[in-house]
This record gives C-alpha cells, sequence and structure tokens, in this order.
C-alpha cells in the first residue's frame, strides 16, 4: 500500500506528474482486468465446445429495422417504417396539413 501522500505539500508540477502516474496506473490495471475477463470468457467458451469468435459473431447481428409501412408520395424509394424519428418528407407533409395515413403504403 502506498504511504498517505499529503497533496497540500504538493506544488503544481509534483501533482501534475502525479496525476499523470496515477492515470496510466488506472489504464494499466484496467487493460490487466480486461485481459483477465477475456481469457475467463474464452476458457468458458472452450468448455462449451466454442471460441470466444464463434459466440460473438452468432450474438453480433442486428435485427431488421422492420418492414416499412409509409412511403414518400414522389418517390416511393423513399420509405420510413413508421418507428424512430419522422423523416423529414414525412414532416414535410403535416406541416402541410397533411394525414399520415395518406402515405401509408397499401398491403
Amino acid at each position: 500500500m502506498i504511504d498517505k501522500i499529503d497533496l497540500y505539500d504538493m506544488n503544481e508540477k509534483e501533482l501534475t506528474e502525479l496525476s499523470k502516474r496515477v492515470s496510466k496506473a488506472l489504464a494499466d490495471y484496467d487493460a490487466r482486468q480486461k485481459t483477465k475477463a477475456r481469457a475467463a470468457a474464452e476458457a468458458l467458451a472452450k468448455e462449451h465446445g466454442y471460441s470466444l469468435s464463434e459466440l460473438l459473431e452468432a450474438t453480433g447481428k442486428k435485427g431488421t429495422k422492420g418492414a416499412p409501412k409509409y412511403a414518400h408520395p414522389e418517390n416511393p424509394s423513399q420509405t420510413w417504417t413508421g418507428r424512430g424519428r419522422k423523416p423529414k418528407w414525412v414532416e414535410a407533409h403535416l406541416s402541410s396539413g397533411g394525414d399520415l395515413d395518406e402515405l401509408a403504403i397499401a398491403s
């Protein structure tokens, strides 16, 4: 353990140097912990007959955005699923008095 350091007796240069050393020590500690965690994860994956990269690839696939529900009236290639932020063309249509149902894609 480190002896008690009296920070109030240190000048700015000493405090800056100490801060740099502490930051480096924290980064090194974090790197060591990640290495340990990765080794443990690899061992567990191997225990189940897989490599860690195989398991990460299997879970790394993202879902689809969903089927489009609305299309731009003049450019049908511009679509929106109805989730998330409204595209500018939808906002423009609504602000000009249009209804969202008018943009719905016929099923």
